[in-house]
């Protein structure tokens, strides 16, 4: 087991803790946000303390830090040079870490989601995934990519997830406008989403369009589904948000 800190303990961090401290490890988590972290030693047993504390005590570090404010909070901590260093913050690059986290050497960006801790959350890796793997596999599948500017498109991907889920939101709406019952046009969307991905076998680089096209043959409702949303522009702005926040990430935060 691994002595284990987090420095920044709000909403991505508190479900990497809950799984980390139900398998055994030492988990002590800053006072950044105390209302999470009280309650996550309330629940799971892990220590509170400051952020120079939770570094002396931690061999693996967790920075779930709003890239924003990471340089201020991180230039008035002293890490070790034998501390390996996991970063979940957007648009921030190794070499930004080299400088924030020295003596530090040993790096790793990832990408987590809250259902991390319920098992099947894919967990990008960079440079190297043994670590996470190490921590987090084989409930997560850990996805090793070793070029940097790579691993940066994987946040543009993640971040399609809130944008489904509001596409979701519309199609509910939809439902519950002709059928009065809002709780279940909810219940019934979600579950039809999440019960035929759930279902997919391990995927090869043709399953989305072999999928598709099982589906959205000749004169069916799913065919008149797709061409919908194609004919729409739904695809093109899919695709033109995803390189603006590309953009993005490629310029810093």
């Amino acid at each position: 087991m691994s002595d284990i800190g987090f420095i920044g303990t709000g909403h991505i961090a508190a479900p990497m803790v809950r799984f980390l401290a139900e398998r055994g490890h030492s988990v002590c988590v800053s006072d950044r946000n105390a209302q999470t972290a009280q309650e996550l030693s309330a629940s799971h047993g892990v220590a509170v303390a400051a952020g120079q504390q939770v570094l002396d005590r931690s061999d693996i570090v967790f920075l779930c830090l709003r890239p924003g404010v990471a340089p201020d909070v991180l230039q008035g901590l002293t890490f070790r040079a034998d501390q390996q260093i996991i970063s979940v913050m957007a648009g921030v690059s190794l070499a930004a870490l080299a400088q924030h986290c020295a003596p530090a050497t040993g790096f790793t960006l990832t990408i987590p989601l809250g259902y991390l801790e319920q098992g099947g959350c894919p967990l990008p890796a960079c440079p190297d995934p043994a670590l996470l793997s190490r921590l987090f596999a084989p409930e997560n599948p850990v996805i090793g990519v070793s070029d940097e500017a790579a691993f940066g498109m994987h946040f543009a991907i993640c971040a399609m997830v809130p944008g489904i889920l509001d596409l979701m939101n519309t199609g509910a709406g939809w439902l519950a406008s002709q059928t009065g019952d809002r709780e279940s046009a909810v219940r019934y969307t979600c579950q039809l989403l999440a019960g035929f991905l759930s279902a997919l076998p391990p995927g090869d680089e043709d399953q989305l369009f072999r999928e598709r096209d099982a589906l959205a043959t000749d004169d069916t409702l799913s065919l008149m589904m797709t061409r919908g949303l194609r004919d729409g522009g739904a695809h093109k702005a899919l695709e033109s948000a995803l390189s603006a926040i590309g953009q993005r990430l490629e310029s810093g935060p």
